[in-house]
Order: C-alpha cells, then structure tokens, then sequence
C-alpha cells in the first residue's frame, strides 16, 4: 500500500511546488533567516553547553568525554580491538553464521549499515579541516583515537545485541535506549528508563538534522555545483522519493542497499586515494615523516603539539562516532544468538573508517603539496584565520578536491558522486537509528513507523532547500548529547560485556564454539 501511494503523493507534491508562482529568492532567504534567529536563540545555549571547551584550551570536553571512554574501555578489556581483529574478520566472512539465528540482517550487512552512518563529508572535509589547522600531526592522532574509539564500538555494539526486543515475525529492536533500561534494571540500578528516554528524544533530533537536512544539503550544493545552480527543493524531492522507496521495506531493504553502495564508494574512494599515493610514491616517507614529526613537535603550527592533538582527536570523535550509540541501534538486529560476536564485528568500524578513510584523505592532502610552507625554515604558513595557507586558499572539501584534483583532473566529479553517495547512505542509516528511537518512545507498528518516514522524507526536503545554519549546529549537539547518556550507561554496564567475552572466548577454546558448515 505505501509503496503505491507515496510516489503518487511526491509526484503531486512536485506539481504542485512548480506550478505554484516562484518564490522570490528574498521571501526564502527572509524565511531561512527567521528560523534560524528562533533556533539561535533559543537552542544556542544547548550547542554552546555540548561543544564548550575546557577553560582556557581549545579542547571540547565532549571530545575528552569520548576519548577517555575509549580509552577506558581499552584498558578494561585488555586492548580487545588488538586481540580480536582476525576472529572479527571471520565473522563478518560469515565462517560462524547460523542463518537459523534470531535476527534481521548478516554480519557483514549490519557492519555495512552502520558504517554507512559514519563514513561521508567528514572523512572528506572534515579531515581536510583537521589537517588544515593541525598540520599533517594531526593525523597521528586521529588514527590513535581511531583505534582507541574501536573498544567504545566493542562495548556499546555487544550490549545492543544483549538486550534487544525480539519480535514475532522476526523484526528486532535495539540500541542504548534498551540496554539502558533493561541493562540497569539487571543490575538493580536506578535512572536507567530516564537515560533511555533523553537517548532516544536526542537520537530523533540528531537523526532528523545532522543525519538528514545536513546531507541533503551537501548533496544538493554538489551537485549544482557541476550541473549549474538550481532550486533545492528539487534536489530533496528525488532524494526524499529514492531514501522512501529504500527505508519502507525496513532494515534488510536498508542492509541490501548499503551492503552494495558502501563497498562501492569505499573502494572507488580509497582506490583513488592509492593510485594518487603510488604517482607520488618518492614523498610517502616524507609524509609520514611529517605525521609523526608534526604529531609531537607541531611543526610550527598554531598551537604546535597540543593543536595537532586537539584536531586529531576532534576529527576521529567527529567521524567514527564511537561511543555515541548509533551504531549499536544498527548491530542489534544482526542474526546471532551470540551478543559478543557482534561486538567484535563492530571493532572494525572505525578502523575503517578513521584508520583507512581518513588518513588516506590526509596522506593525499599532505603528499600532493597543498599544504604551504616556507622555503627557509620549512615550517607551515599560518593565516590569520589560524589555518595553514594552502595551494589555491582552499579548505574543507575543496582542499580534499583540489589534492585530488592536482593529480587526476577528473577527480572532482568523482568526488561529487562520492559525496552524494556518502549523504544518501548516511541518510538511510539515520533513519532507521530515528525510526528505532522513535518506535522505542511511542511503540511499535507499522502506522507509527510509516509517520516517521515520512516526516523524515518532508526533512530531506526542508534540508535541500534550506540554509538552516543553528538547526544544523543544535542536530549536531544532539548527536553528541547521545555520547553523554550512552557513555555513561556504558561505565555501569561494562563488566556485563566482560562476562559475555570471558563466557564466549572460553568455549571457544575448547573447541564448543565451531565454524558453521
């Protein structure tokens, strides 16, 4: 019924928004304006509260919050991501997968999903700002935090599949919302039900702006960027009918579409990173001379060791997201009846995506030269915006373009279709982490669930036509409000996930646990 009726629906929205008289750009840009003084001004306290920095640093404490997560969870189950990573690739190969198990979606469909959410314009431009700023040192850091943020996913991921609903039909539901609940009522702790409500009202936000409008909009100027400029309710009408068309079949429609784009723009991404690296084979070893040196001397950037550190770090809490608990919402319906598989699954997502994506951005960035520095000291040139100068004064993603571009003239295009790819992905996957959000506050079923897609769709809309600066920024703050909650739960609910990896890598061992043939 849905999938008859809602093209139908689009397709008069679209006659209707063309056949109305054009809306005069100022009326828009009036309207743009107006929303975001309402949203300044009453949700800037709230942005200002997440993205603070400790007095007199520039460091966010939302990015310690995440670091020091990762870094006791490190520690606590004895450096897991180290350990664990060939068992982890033989799990998403599928060599211990019982399709008979309760769930929704393989092993490799789930990692594919959540890396979905994650990987996009921040491999792109927000590596490209980090470095900018932080000089190639930067990188150092943001792979450290990668691989210190891969226990984070571990911890948040087994407990998604612990404590998940399992339904009738097949369908599950999970996440920190019930992990939350269930989690803290196991152990007879109080708070749990308040944690689980402020997740979800954040993760609804987070979905509907950062993991929605903001991709719509990134998309829309990429493409009218190439194509020429055009209105961007376009844009967001084909985007809202194709992300329809794919998140109304529910999560395996959702797992099916991102299993194929995600490996696709992977490989052609990270595939062009290399050849670029291999043309520019004789400055590898002075690019990563610069990482390192850079990462503990700062090589005269502003803010030297510390403002590496600082937008390493930044840039891999940004990215990843680990130890936010969206990841763990896609990894709960994974087909196992073993929770710690899928922690060991997710483990590999940020070294995906931050250890592999990311550096490749920077290592690009810093091996093609953009990056200016002065013939006499070789020390990077500093702008008075604090940012080291660049080839053409690029930053963001026309830095990451411009790199690319100075090696292969085409790349621009393919960065394009990268970036549109990145948004849709990262928009699919958002909105199966709102939807499961939004089912856990107001209860399941298929009218409540068909009511969230499409406000969702009308958000896409919204989000490609729009400039709404303060909603983008307060949809992030949410995102990260997320990590606050979810972090926490994680503190009281860790010894559970270490007597599920004891239980399991025990009957391992001994042989209980076999390959499934």
């Amino acid at each position: 019924m849905y999938r008859n009726a809602f093209p139908a629906a689009l397709a008069a929205a679209g006659l209707a928004l063309m056949s109305a008289p054009a809306f005069a750009q100022e009326q828009v840009a009036s309207l743009d304006d107006k929303v975001n003084q309402i949203f300044a001004s009453s949700t800037g306290w709230f942005v200002s509260l997440i993205f603070s920095n400790f007095p007199g640093t520039n460091f966010p404490w939302i990015v310690a919050w995440l670091v020091v997560g990762a870094t006791v969870f490190t520690l606590y189950f004895g450096f897991i991501q180290f350990r664990a990573v060939g068992h982890s690739i033989a799990l998403v190969k599928g060599d211990y997968s019982d399709p008979n198990d309760a769930g929704e979606v393989s092993h490799f469909q789930a990692l594919a999903t959540a890396l979905s959410g994650t990987v996009g314009l921040g491999n792109i431009a927000g590596v490209a700002v980090a470095v900018g700023i932080g000089g190639p040192g930067a990188t150092f850091w943001m792979i450290l935090a990668g691989l210190m943020g891969m226990a984070s996913k571990f911890t948040e991921c087994t407990l998604g599949v612990k404590y998940r609903n399992e339904y009738p039909d097949g369908r599950v539901s999970g996440g920190p919302m019930y992990y939350l609940t269930k989690g803290f009522a196991e152990r007879g702790l109080p708070g749990g039900k308040i944690l689980a409500v402020l997740f979800s009202i954040f993760c609804i936000l987070g979905a509907l702006g950062g993991g929605n409008m903001f991709q719509a909009n990134q998309a829309h100027q990429q493409i009218s960027g190439i194509v020429g400029d055009y209105p961007g309710w376009i844009t967001g009408v084909i985007f809202a009918g194709v992300v329809f068309a794919v998140i109304v079949g529910g999560l395996k429609s959702i797992a099916k579409v991102t299993e194929k784009v995600v490996p696709f723009m992977g490989i052609v991404y990270v595939g062009t990173a290399l050849i670029i690296i291999v043309m520019n084979a004789d400055q590898i070893g002075w690019a990563f001379g610069q990482i390192f040196e850079g990462a503990f001397t700062g090589l005269g950037v502003a803010g030297g060791m510390v403002g590496a550190l600082i937008q390493g770090f930044k840039r891999a809490a940004f990215s990843n997201e680990a130890g936010v608990g969206s990841a763990a919402i896609a990894h709960s319906a994974v087909r196992t009846k073993e929770p710690i598989t899928e922690g060991f699954v997710s483990l590999l997502e940020p070294f995906i995506d931050t250890v592999v994506v990311c550096t490749m951005t920077a290592l690009v960035i810093i091996i093609t030269g953009q990056l200016m520095t002065d013939p006499e000291t070789g020390l990077y040139l500093v702008g008075d915006n604090g940012m080291i100068q660049t080839m053409d004064g690029s930053s963001g993603v026309s830095l990451t373009s411009a790199a690319f571009g100075s090696s292969i003239s085409w790349f621009p295009y393919i960065l394009a279709l990268a970036v549109v790819l990145f948004a849709f992905s990262t928009m699919i996957s958002w909105s199966y982490y709102g939807l499961k959000a939004w089912t856990y506050l107001f209860g399941e079923g298929e009218t409540k669930e068909l009511v969230f897609k499409i406000i969702f769709c009308i958000f896409v809309v919204i989000g490609a036509a729009a400039n709404l600066g303060p909603v983008i920024d307060f949809s992030d703050a949410a995102i990260f409000a997320m990590a606050v909650v979810n972090i926490i739960g994680l503190y009281f609910l860790m010894p559970i996930v270490k007597r599920e990896l004891n239980s399991y890598t025990s009957r391992l061992k001994s042989g209980e646990i076999k390959k499934f043939e």
